[in-house]
């Protein structure tokens, strides 16, 4: 039987990382990197799971639906292309690519490029989540929930939407 814990209680392991749950390309990389991390230092946790913000009161809520945020110990926290060059630093496999940051202006390069992958990942293999996502998300309370999926049946019913 596996013991499911609160993202509050944390598993232990010396580095966290906080991504977006509910893009699919985000899950996809989470994955990928839970392959990559042999020896299971990092634990990988959807930033909508309970306790993440209270876990991690430093972050602000909006950060969360702009970038990934990975926790190191001590509480040090990277975003963006900074945590994927870190990530990428600590990995084995991540190792053989993480030079190309000690190019001058890669980590200019590789800012821009998160940035633009982050705002445009609806476009970019992310679910029906994104797509209704507005751009800039700001969350003001912890206890927001984002709106029920529809099913097939309910979108089919649903009106069409207005011309404008």
């Amino acid at each position: 039987m596996k013991l499911i814990l609160p993202a509050s209680a944390g598993l232990g392991r010396p580095w966290t990382l906080v991504f977006d749950g509910m893009c699919t390309m985000c899950g996809r990389l989470a994955r990928l990197l839970v392959t990559w991390d042999r020896q299971c230092e990092i634990e990988v946790v959807p930033s909508q799971a309970a306790g993440v913000m209270a876990r991690f009161p430093w972050i602000p809520a909006s950060a969360y639906s702009q970038a990934i945020q990975l926790i190191g110990p001590g509480g040090q926290t990277w975003q963006g292309a900074a945590a994927v060059e870190q990530l990428l630093d600590m990995l084995p496999r991540g190792r053989w690519i993480a030079w190309i940051f000690s190019i001058p202006f890669v980590r200019t390069i590789a800012d821009r490029v998160y940035r633009w992958v982050a705002r445009n990942r609806y476009h970019r293999g992310c679910g029906e989540h994104c797509q209704s996502r507005p751009l800039d998300v700001e969350c003001h309370a912890q206890t927001v929930a984002p709106p029920p999926a529809l099913s097939s049946t309910q979108r089919a019913q649903a009106p069409p939407p207005a011309p404008w």
